[in-house]
């Protein structure tokens, strides 16, 4: 399905105010909103992203949603053109190096090192190279907690690509549940467990949050990994602590630096404790332990 981009240009304030009407909205969802500068001194723009529908449907719901005199200024809707940006861009990258991890192309399958664990992702409509810092923050903890600690029940919850799962196979080599509210990134994290030899590990499940019959089976988990967005995982804080046995290891990431002191809080609040955090490039990973034990 195309994905819907809806704008409303505005000067600053205007943007603002209109992106965190659109924010407390679409809430449930979690559909991406941001605000930005169209250019230097310029025009301000609020914008949301939805994953499906027409754009006429699209601004009719927003302004259902809000109604018609919440925006100085009329509600703009397109279709945004189904680009492989991953594909596009895969062939002018350079391996990347976390922890004992080195995340590659095939075209560069050759100058991994054998010392390396290499993890080798196609291009593939999915989120997760490992160029983003979100994947590098959690490549680089999971090194840290698998070398301290033996697991023996696993979860990536929003697997993208696989990477994490794949990386968690090969350094573990323990069985993953790997998981994805979209189809084409659970196909696209089967297809790359095959490619990196370790497909009878990792099971990859298309479900929406935690409550797929596989996840509830397979529960409880001892480490789980979510490289989502903020917003979701303050939502799934209650429903990711009662999945997890104790001592359990939770590695949370997809997260603005910014964003750090309310996901804290809401996993906190479940008596979870921070045991660690990375940043890389204002991007930040988490870990919580759910008991006293030190990760």
């Amino acid at each position: 399905m195309p994905m819907i981009r809806a704008r409303v240009t505005a000067d600053e304030l205007e943007a603002r105010r209109i992106a965190g009407i659109l924010e407390a909205a679409y809430e449930e969802e979690a559909y991406p909103v941001s605000v930005y500068e169209t250019v230097m001194d310029g025009p301000w723009v609020a914008e949301i992203l939805f994953f499906d529908g027409e754009p006429e449907a699209v601004k009719a719901d927003i302004l259902d949603r809000v109604g018609t005199d919440a925006f100085a200024a009329p509600v703009e809707a397109d279709v945004l053109e189904e680009i492989d940006w991953v594909a596009k861009g895969l062939e002018s990258l350079t391996p990347v190096t976390a922890g004992r991890f080195v995340v590659h192309g095939s075209h560069d399958r050759d100058r991994i090192s054998p010392y390396a664990i290499g993890i080798e992702i196609e291009a593939a409509q999915a989120f997760g190279t490992g160029h983003h810092g979100t994947t590098a923050g959690c490549l680089e903890e999971l090194c840290r907690v698998l070398k301290r600690r033996r697991y023996s029940s696993i979860l990536d919850l929003g697997t993208g690509s696989g990477v994490l799962a794949i990386a968690m196979a090969k350094l573990a080599h323990l069985p993953v549940l790997a998981t994805d509210i979209d189809p084409v990134a659970t196909k696209a994290a089967r297809e790359n467990a095959r490619l990196n030899e370790v497909p009878g590990l990792i099971e990859c499940v298309t479900a929406a949050g935690v409550q797929h019959p596989r996840i509830r089976a397979r529960a409880p988990f001892d480490l789980v990994v979510a490289n989502i967005l903020a917003r979701p995982l303050m939502a799934l804080a209650h429903p990711i602590s009662q999945l997890m046995a104790k001592p359990g290891t939770l590695v949370l990431s997809g997260l603005r630096v910014a964003d750090g002191p309310r996901v804290i809080a809401a996993y906190c609040d479940q008596r979870f404790r921070l045991t660690h955090r990375i940043e890389h490039d204002d991007w930040l990973t988490l870990t919580f332990a759910n008991t006293r034990v030190e990760l």
